[in-house]
């Protein structure tokens, strides 16, 4: 189930959320490309990553803004950036950019916070954006709950694109997200951090919400004409049954 787009065009230009995509992506590249070892690539994330266990020594705090910026491979950047493509620029079209990229931090540091939490002494490093990011998506489910979002469902080799409301979307993936953080499933995967950002991320849109009545203006839906995906019918000749 891989969401591809929503149905939510933005009023402005999202600056914020492209530099953040340019960063991450260059970032990345730069030193997936230049390490040319697996002992150079540890290295580097124990340099520059999130390490619970040096943190509660009092040491690498520069981490807890650095390793929003890295990832483990192409497909765990792809992934984190396929979902700020999506949902960031609504998020930066209510907030303005300043207060965007503020949200952004602080949903990260409070990912990494809970993340720290849970396992203080854990001796490996944090990274990626994916708690960040985790909090955009709980901006977007409190602001856009009804805001549609096509998601490509693939089974086997049955594939389909549906629009389903961002409230369903979203809550099924907070709802994978804490089910796999209760039982800690041991995939690598820091599924406290994406608990905590997405948290952060309800609470901190809360005085927008309450203060502009989104809400009671658009009743949870977009605030622009939702934005139309007229699917072209195939071009594959139908063979009818003799």
């Amino acid at each position: 189930m891989f969401p591809i787009r929503d149905h939510n065009p933005s009023g402005r230009a999202p600056y914020v959320t492209y530099a953040l995509l340019v960063a991450n992506i260059a970032i990345f590249v730069f030193y997936w490309l230049s390490l040319q070892s697996d002992y150079a690539l540890a290295v580097f994330y124990y340099t520059w990553g999130l390490v619970p266990a040096q943190f509660m020594q009092g040491q690498g705090y520069g981490g807890l803004l650095t390793h929003m910026f890295l990832h483990g491979g192409w497909m765990h950047l792809a992934g984190n950036m396929l979902f700020l493509w999506i949902f960031g620029d609504n998020l930066e079209d209510q907030l303005g950019h300043v207060r965007y990229l503020l949200f952004y931090l602080a949903c990260g540091l409070a990912a990494a916070a809970l993340q720290i939490a849970g396992d203080p002494w854990f001796d490996g490093p944090l990274i990626g954006a994916s708690g960040a990011i985790a909090g955009v998506l709980g901006g977007y489910l409190m602001l856009f709950p009804r805001a549609k979002v096509d998601v490509l469902f693939i089974f086997i080799i049955f594939f389909r694109v549906f629009s389903i409301p961002a409230w369903i979307v979203l809550g099924v993936w907070f709802a994978i997200q804490s089910f796999n953080g209760y039982a800690a499933t041991a995939d690598g995967v820091a599924y406290l951090a994406h608990i905590g950002g997405f948290i952060a991320g309800a609470v901190l849109v809360l005085p927008v919400l309450i203060r502009r009545r989104l809400w009671a203006q658009n009743d949870g839906k977009p605030p622009h004409p939702a934005a139309q995906y007229p699917i072209s019918p195939s071009r594959i000749p139908r063979v009818p049954k003799r």
